[in-house]
């Protein structure tokens, strides 16, 4: 009878070890701090950086802010160009860097309006946006209502178009010194923006009477831009506009605010007067590319901006 019960016991511990088996570990929650991901999309490796705040629960979804870059930059160099860490610890979202595409650190997104040789075998980067969302989401408690997306030039280009193309996934928006540059903007719900735009932007230029569009690109400027996301949301077509800073930096800031748009979307304008190619609030790297106001943070109008406008 003995020999009975000890033969039920192994193949009970048998079963118990094919069954824990079968059962995935689950993935140990990242601490604190920059963590490089890497996935494939269209055939070829693409990277991210994820910062992951101290304040992170596991327990409880977190938003997420994409962080695009300009041209001529990566992932990494966008988190001390647009200072987003800091934001990221006093407020307790993920903020996530994407690499763009190209040779080393000096990538470009496919935000649309290339021309020539620039516009040959660009890669889908809304799909692999898409992907990259889609991996965040299994290694981390992401809350689908609240993931937003700015990005500096070429990456508030692509901002744009993740809006117009990625609006099932993407809660609100806001480009810095990047307008748009795809043809067409078809999204399938209101998408909030707020965009900054120095007006003396030599680069991206606020107006086509400013400064000179690169000449491999197609562009809209500013107000072209903000008039396309004025209708596509149904906002009120005459801004209720405000002082934010009256000198700093010989610079002054006003806030543009096209409101009542459709499902409570808006669109705001934060206008640099005599501002240049940079990032509000943030040191510019170098001299040539204009001044940048000091006094007004870009990351935290934008976090607050974005806090009012989580998805429906």
């Amino acid at each position: 009878m003995k020999r009975f019960v000890y033969a039920g016991l192994i193949l009970a511990g048998f079963a118990t070890l094919t069954f824990a088996e079968d059962v995935p570990a689950p993935k140990a929650v990242p601490g604190p701090g920059n963590h490089t991901r890497t996935l494939t999309s269209g055939g070829k490796e693409r990277s991210y950086i994820v910062h992951v705040p101290k304040k992170y629960d596991p327990e409880k979804p977190v938003p997420v802010v994409l962080a695009l870059h300009g041209a001529g930059m990566d992932g990494s160099m966008m988190i001390w160009f647009s200072g987003l860490n800091q934001k990221s610890e006093e407020a307790g979202f993920l903020v996530v860097y994407p690499s763009g595409t190209g040779l080393g650190p000096f990538r470009t997104w496919n935000a649309g309006g290339f021309t020539g040789k620039m516009a040959e075998g660009r890669p889908d980067d809304v799909a692999f946006i898409r992907q990259l969302l889609d991996e965040l989401g299994g290694e981390f408690r992401v809350d689908p209502k609240r993931v937003y997306a700015c990005g500096m030039s070429n990456g508030g280009m692509m901002s744009y178009r993740l809006a117009a193309e990625l609006s099932d996934r993407i809660a609100a928006i806001a480009p810095v010194a990047g307008t748009i540059a795809i043809d067409e903007s078809r999204p399938t719900r209101p998408v909030p923006v707020i965009h900054f735009h120095g007006t003396k932007d030599t680069m991206v230029p606020f107006t086509r009477r400013v400064g000179r569009k690169p000449p491999f690109i197609s562009l809209k400027d500013v107000d072209e831009s903000i008039t396309t996301w004025v209708k596509l949301n149904g906002c009120e077509t005459e801004p209720r506009t405000e002082t934010l800073s009256e000198k700093d930096n010989d610079l002054r800031v006003t806030r543009q605010t096209y409101g009542q748009g459709k499902e409570g979307s808006e669109v705001v304008l934060i206008a640099i007067e005599e501002g240049g190619h940079t990032w509000p609030g943030q040191v510019p790297p170098v001299d040539f590319i204009g001044k940048s106001v000091r006094n007004v943070a870009a990351n935290d109008l934008l976090w607050e901006f974005f806090q009012k406008h989580p998805k429906p």
